[in-house]
């Protein structure tokens, strides 16, 4: 108790050196911080309040633990003893219905010859039972026909010869003789005595039973089973060696069988206090006696715990309870202080930007907790707010991203796909159809009330339009037409066409009976893929201009209208997306887009010689501006593309051309695609160094390796996936393990120095990561390794 008010006044002494020295603390000491130190304080109370109740019932504990503890070992002892005495009464019941050997008890004797064969088998076929039950170590049977006593390994044609190396010291032949050989026995166990076994001498328990079985004054052999005391008593050290006491076995009239540790004092206290039924009872001197008798057998098993056994326990808690607790209170008030310390510095910088921020005076709020929750669920309702407010711009992001479709302003297909993936438009198929709405009877007017008007009818249209097409996606173009984005579930011919405006003309008749809307409506070409829906666009531009000019009130097609034509089709957009296709190395797109052009120009249309050429080339032109592009400035290249591109002729056939064109354009991909890999690979180099480099840091991350080598996680993670033919994380994790395994084979750092040097913040992630990677954990694998 004057140790643990010392060390409570050294707590008081340093926490005030504490609070007046460290000036930044004082700082901080706030409401919250003292809230924090009060709640941990009380806290402290529980282990304290612990450790006096455990040191009340300190004895209580250590004297039932050692009765349970002394209880169960004599439980355990007796159900061995029991178990193994078991065996040897079925030992003998095996002998009792053993052939070989019930021929040798029953047959009659011709003169003085022995069955030697028969005794031999005999010997031979008994010799294996040693080996099953250390109790059966030693045991004869004696043949009365015979006079012959036979051991697992040896026969004894005279008994006298037996009874020379082995008997007891207290007992004549005779005795011996007719007390064991000659006298009925049933499972009769003779206690201890002092026995010459080989010139040794020892104490056996005597193990007697006549053969055959049940023979009622009439036995024809007897089976004896020599028990050494000393393996009876080793099932007792279990008992003596934990407590340093005593303990003995008696069988059912008190006679003792086997002890150890037992003292003549002893003995004389245990038979005194034998007179008691209690099975736990105190002796004179302080010594606890613990008996159990056995159910099968009647005997008793009996141990004594000294006193001083039972108080060693008591007293080691006591002492180890109030320097524990002592130590704890000291500790926990330092740890206390540190973590209101921390947990309330937080606390405090939310509330200094709350005031720098918000411009809230903090100085004068009571609670913080309050203050802060009150605060931060307006951030939750302001956030959510914005979340709404982002919902409603979703059309206006899907109406932008349908009207870049339709310029054809994507240079690729991954921008396409990521554009479209943010925007949140799904198609349910890669092609369809291009469709144009017009409004009529409103051209040139511009008022107000006929503006509002035209919005209203666009919408009744777009509702007409959403419930006669699953999938289908629409937007305004200018005030009175509309453009929809048609995909069909199917492959589209001409008996899906000749479908669609079997249900879409009534529909515009429709419009016109019940709201008086005249709609002038076109279809373009089919578009085979998201980045050809700008040249479908374009058809249905044209079909419009043809069906207003015709003043058409059908639902026309391109295909429908003139296909002759002076002019070719090349528009800036389609030249644009073609060099920019090219550019970004995708040569299957630029193909594409190169058939059809040519099949827009030479298939639709009917154009002129003149027309032909100059078609030629502007391609040529578009060809040679790609050699321009810094990308392809190598000077074999470049010639070699010229006198290609020069060589380019419409008397060679259009079919010819196209093919040219198309294998330039493989051959300006596979420039590029060289060197993107060539880029790609120094910049896995420089990955990698940087990680060979970095790899001990354990704030290295794949966010910092992106920012070294200046590209997104998601793409570097993608380059390295691909490349390298595992993950990024992967490859930090391996090489890390990989130089902790060179670190294991040696002998001079600990498993916590070589994780720490590794690059991991905990030992216990370290052998989980080199477990998952080497199967084994570290200090295993750097035993293997020794």
């Amino acid at each position: 108790m004057l140790a643990l008010g010392r060390n409570i006044e050294r707590c008081k002494t340093s926490c005030k050196r504490f609070l007046k020295g460290d000036r930044r603390m004082r700082a901080h000491v706030s409401s919250s911080f003292k809230r924090f130190l009060i709640s941990y304080l009380i806290i402290l109370l529980i282990p304290n309040l612990a450790g006096y109740l455990s040191y009340r019932t300190s004895i209580d504990v250590a004297e039932s633990s050692s009765i349970e503890n002394s209880t169960m070992l004599l439980r355990q002892s007796a159900e061995i003893l029991e178990r193994k005495l078991a065996e040897v009464e079925g030992f003998t019941k095996q002998l009792a219905i053993n052939q070989d050997l019930n021929l040798l008890i029953n047959e009659k004797r011709q003169g003085d010859a022995y069955n030697v064969f028969g005794f031999w088998k005999t010997m031979r076929d008994l010799s294996g039972y040693s080996q099953t039950n250390d109790f059966l170590q030693s045991f004869y049977i004696y043949f009365q026909n015979y006079n012959v006593i036979l051991t697992p390994g040896s026969i004894y044609y005279r008994p006298e010869h037996y009874y020379e190396l082995n008997h007891y010291v207290d007992e004549p032949y005779e005795t011996w003789k007719e007390t064991i050989l000659q006298a009925t026995h049933e499972r009769t166990l003779l206690p201890a005595r002092p026995f010459m076994q080989d010139k040794n001498a020892s104490s056996m328990l005597t193990f007697v039973q006549s053969l055959p079985l049940n023979s009622f004054g009439n036995p024809k052999a007897t089976a004896v089973v020599l028990i050494d005391e000393r393996k009876i008593s080793s099932l007792l050290e279990s008992l003596t060696s934990q407590y340093g006491g005593w303990a003995i076995i008696t069988d059912s009239s008190g006679k003792p069988l086997a002890s150890q540790g037992l003292t003549k004092a002893n003995s004389q206290a245990w038979q005194l206090s034998m007179s008691e039924a209690r099975t736990t009872r105190k002796l004179d001197d302080g010594t606890l006696l613990i008996t159990v008798r056995s159910d099968k057998t009647g005997w008793m098993y009996a141990a004594g715990v000294p006193k001083e056994a039972l108080m060693g326990k008591a007293n080691t808690i006591k002492y180890m309870t109030w320097t524990l607790s002592a130590a704890a209170l000291l500790i926990s008030l330092i740890i206390g202080m540190l973590l209101s310390y921390r947990n309330s510095v937080p606390i405090n910088r939310l509330m200094n930007v709350f005031k720098e921020q918000v411009g809230l005076d903090t100085s004068r709020i009571r609670n913080e907790y309050d203050f802060l929750s009150g605060n931060i669920s307006d951030l939750i309702a302001n956030n959510k707010q914005l979340q709404t407010e982002l919902s409603l711009q979703m059309p206006l992001v899907k109406d932008a991203f349908i009207k870049r479709l339709l310029a054809g302003e994507f240079n690729s297909a991954k921008e396409l796909e990521a554009v479209r993936s943010q925007a949140d438009v799904v198609f349910l198929q890669p092609y369809g159809f291009v469709g144009m709405l017009k409004i009529n009877g409103y051209g040139g007017i511009d008022s107000k009330e006929i503006i509002e008007e035209l919005s209203a009818a666009r919408l009744i249209v777009k509702q007409m339009l959403h419930e006669l097409e699953a999938g289908l996606h629409a937007t305004d173009l200018g005030s009175d037409k509309i453009v929809m984005l048609l995909t069909p579930e199917c492959e589209p011919d001409k008996d899906w066409q000749r479908a669609f405006e079997a249900r879409f003309v009534p529909c515009m008749e429709s419009m016109y009976v019940n709201y008086r809307i005249s709609i002038t409506s076109v279809m373009g070409g089919v578009y085979a893929s998201l980045s050809d829906i700008s040249r479908s666009y374009s058809e249905a531009s044209q079909a419009m201009d043809y069906a207003v000019h015709m003043e058409e009130k059908r639902l026309v097609w391109y295909e429908e209208t003139m296909r002759e034509s002076m002019l070719y089709y090349y528009p800036m957009d389609t030249e644009q997306r073609l060099m920019n296709t090219v550019k970004a190395g995708e040569a299957s797109e630029g193909k594409r887009i190169v058939a059809e052009i040519v099949a827009w120009n030479f298939a639709e249309r009917e154009l002129s010689i003149e027309m032909k050429e100059q078609l030629i080339g502007e391609m040529k032109g578009t060809l040679l501006r790609l050699l321009d592009q810094k990308a392809f400035q190598d000077g074999d290249f470049s010639r070699e593309i010229q006198e290609r591109i020069a060589a380019l002729r419409l008397s060679d056939g259009m079919e010819q051309v196209r093919q040219s064109m198309e294998c330039m354009v493989d051959d300006f991909c596979a420039v590029i695609a060289k060197k993107k890999n060539e880029l790609q690979h120094e910049m896995l180099q420089d990955m990698m160094k940087y990680i060979q480099e970095y790899y001990q840091d354990p704030e290295l991350t794949i966010y910092r390796i992106a920012e070294h080598v200046g590209r997104p996680e998601k793409y570097i993670s993608q380059l390295f996936k691909e490349r390298m033919g595992e993950s990024l994380s992967d490859y930090l994790e391996s090489m890390r393990i990989s130089k902790a395994a060179d670190l294991l084979t040696g002998n001079g750092l600990t498993i916590d120095e070589i994780a720490s040097q590794v690059g991991y913040n905990s030992a216990h992630s370290f052998r989980r990561a080199f477990k998952r990677v080497r199967g084994v954990s570290p200090s295993l694998y750097r035993q293997s390794a020794n």
